[in-house]
């Protein structure tokens, strides 16, 4: 029996107390946003009679209300506990930490496929200085250290100690690799001191973007060329029956916990503001089938509760929500954008 079946919503609406057919299609809607057919209620009434789940009360007027049996008690409690168990099993509770959450990505089929997209869009050449901002735990630096070649130079910051000292140990051995802890609104460097920038997933998190920016276009020289890989968390699109209860998780999701959450089609923007021109936006769509890869990206089970805290939704409809992503079949996407934006070849001195 799944909880979004007929009978299942019905159970769970009798749980606090009788009601008539139109009593109980009226809880439904309340609960789920949606009335159920008229042959599609007195099914799963006769069903769950046939089943001695629900009894009939005593006519009261016209009215002819049901109300649950001791089995159908005890059939709800079992099945909100296996529920409940099976989500316990599938989603994690625990918040990881910040480079184990991004060795995760980086280990992901389609991070990989994006991140391999960026560095062509970047178009390094051996001897040229590359800026990774946001550096993280050097997930992307050995590779820009190979298209530099020895001859050129690769230099990344970041603001945590943890994270670099995870990089400090992956580039090992790449003398062009250098590492610096700072904050990239405003970067330690020189005008005019680089070729090529890299951001990955960086700017949907900083208090300024369009700061940034301003930043990593006064140290690109003339010609230089800022690869920007940002998520647009609107797009976020999670199948469930009810559609209302996917925008409300996406909306948390874009309001609450990615400080910029549209930041994916707002970069070209920003970055034509900063002085840039674009010279191309790739969109590019991460389809999840699998509830558990899923959850390792979104957290499904600790954001769906979050979003309880924060209002966006009540107890009972997290808790529907959650039962029918265990039971499948699953699927989600969203939408990362590759912006490319260049500095003018004939660009003068920056002049803010």
């Amino acid at each position: 029996m799944r909880t979004n079946d007929a009978q299942m919503l019905t159970l769970f609406v009798l749980a606090d107390g009788p009601l008539h057919g139109y009593g109980i299609n009226t809880a439904i809607e309340k609960l789920t946003g949606a009335r159920l057919g008229r042959g599609s209620l007195s099914g799963a009434l006769a069903r769950l009679e046939a089943k001695g789940l629900i009894e009939r009360m005593e006519l009261q007027g016209r009215q002819l209300p049901f109300r649950l049996t001791l089995l159908g008690q005890e059939t709800l409690e079992l099945e909100l506990a296996s529920t409940a168990r099976v989500a316990e099993q599938l989603f994690e509770t625990a918040v990881p930490d910040r480079v184990g959450y991004q060795d995760r990505l980086a280990a992901t089929e389609f991070v990989q496929s994006y991140k391999q997209l960026a560095v062509e869009a970047l178009a390094v050449r051996p001897g040229q200085a590359v800026l990774d901002l946001g550096c993280g735990p050097g997930t992307d630096l050995a590779a820009l250290a190979e298209a530099v070649t020895p001859s050129g130079a690769v230099f990344g910051i970041d603001s945590g100690a943890e994270m670099l000292d995870r990089a400090r140990a992956r580039t090992t051995g790449l003398p062009q690799v250098s590492l610096q802890r700072g904050d990239i609104h405003a970067l330690p460097y020189a005008e005019g001191s680089f070729d090529r920038a890299h951001t990955d997933r960086v700017l949907q998190h900083v208090a300024d973007p369009a700061g940034v920016l301003a930043e990593v276009r006064r140290v690109l020289r003339p010609g230089g060329r800022l690869v920007m890989a940002e998520p647009d968390w609107e797009t976020l699109a999670v199948d469930h029956p009810e559609l209302q209860l996917s925008r409300a998780y996406t909306r948390h999701i874009a309001e609450r916990i990615v400080r910029n959450g549209a930041l994916g089609r707002q970069s070209a923007r920003l970055a034509v503001d900063a002085g840039f021109t674009v010279s191309a936006v790739l969109p590019v769509v991460s389809v999840f089938r699998d509830v558990r890869e899923a959850d390792q990206v979104l957290g499904l089970r600790r954001n769906t509760e979050r979003a309880v805290a924060a209002g966006y939704f009540r107890p009972d409809e997290a808790e529907r929500w959650l039962a029918h992503l265990t039971e499948g079949p699953f699927l989600a996407s969203a939408t990362l954008y590759l912006t490319v934006v260049d500095v003018p070849a004939e660009a003068g001195p920056y002049n803010g």
